[in-house]
């Protein structure tokens, strides 16, 4: 029993249980397993409707994505075998929204506006490996990996700079700007639309890939227990995993029923219950519409 309550109080801590005291400055929006958020030297799966907080740290594998919407209306997105980490969260006096974003693996996008037209100001940086790129409402794309590090911009205007040069300025679509590991910048130039495109879609969540998405109707129960321990044993195999799942008491807490909840339709419940059912071994994954 203190090993259950100890879980659930957990839960609660980490935004899933209870309900928010404050508008978060950032929520999950999507997730394609698997992925985590890392919090004070834990590490948790991803699931829709989550808060984060600053230094909080988005991890993806392989095949995942994550797509967060941030308080200025802003979405950021991670491609898989990525690592994020989201700092500096917050609001001046004068209201302007803050956020220190620190790509140190794989790719990202940061579309402002994306959720809302907002009239939100806005000063967000973003580290991208040893390039930083300075946000003022704009829509840009990039990737730090073992080769290099690299900002493109699609939409408006931004800064850029790197430790061995100066500060330039991107403000036409498709300029990019980046360095090779261990090597002063290259100067900014222009890439054609066709490799832009092919960029984009390693941060776009996959339709088909069994996502999860706010207000997603579908769910997949995973099975259920009567023992405690067996259930705990399973809910925690499945985070290990980068699967957000959530245990439901049932029968006046007698049974515990395992569920991912939070699935846009019956293709992705059905995919998830598939891929639970081999990368798990449960072979009682099925999909539901709640």
């Amino acid at each position: 029993m203190r090993q259950w309550t100890k879980k659930l109080a957990a839960l609660a801590l980490w935004g899933l249980a209870l309900p928010l005291l404050a508008a978060p400055h950032a929520v999950v929006d999507g997730v394609q397993a698997p992925a985590w958020v890392e919090r004070g030297g834990a590490r948790l799966a991803l699931a829709p409707g989550m808060a984060l907080e600053s230094r909080d740290r988005l991890v993806t594998g392989f095949g995942g994505r994550a797509l967060v919407q941030m308080a200025d209306g802003s979405a950021v997105r991670v491609g898989e075998n990525g690592h994020v980490g989201l700092n500096a969260l917050g609001r001046k006096e004068n209201g302007v929204f803050t956020a220190a974003l620190e790509v140190a693996k794989g790719a990202f996008r940061l579309t402002t506006d994306i959720f809302r037209r907002s009239s939100d100001r806005r000063a967000i940086n973003v580290q991208i490996g040893t390039v930083t790129a300075g946000i003022r409402g704009t829509d840009i794309w990039g990737r730090s990996d073992d080769q290099r590090d690299f900002v493109c911009l699609l939409e408006g205007r931004i800064t850029a700079s790197h430790p061995g040069g100066a500060l330039v300025q991107l403000d036409q679509p498709l300029q990019f700007y980046g360095a090779d590991k261990g090597k002063g910048p290259d100067p900014v130039a222009s890439v054609d639309a066709a490799q832009v495109e092919k960029w984009a879609r390693e941060t776009e969540l996959e339709a088909g890939s069994g996502l999860q998405k706010r207000g997603g109707r579908w769910g997949v129960r995973l099975g259920t227990y009567v023992d405690q321990a067996a259930a705990l044993a399973v809910y925690d195999r499945a985070t290990a995993a980068g699967y957000g799942v959530r245990i439901v008491p049932r029968q006046n807490g007698k049974t515990y029923e395992l569920r991912l909840g939070q699935i846009p339709g019956q293709e992705e419940a059905e995919k998830l219950a598939s891929r639970l059912a081999q990368e798990l071994a449960l072979p009682a994954a099925r999909p539901y519409r709640r």
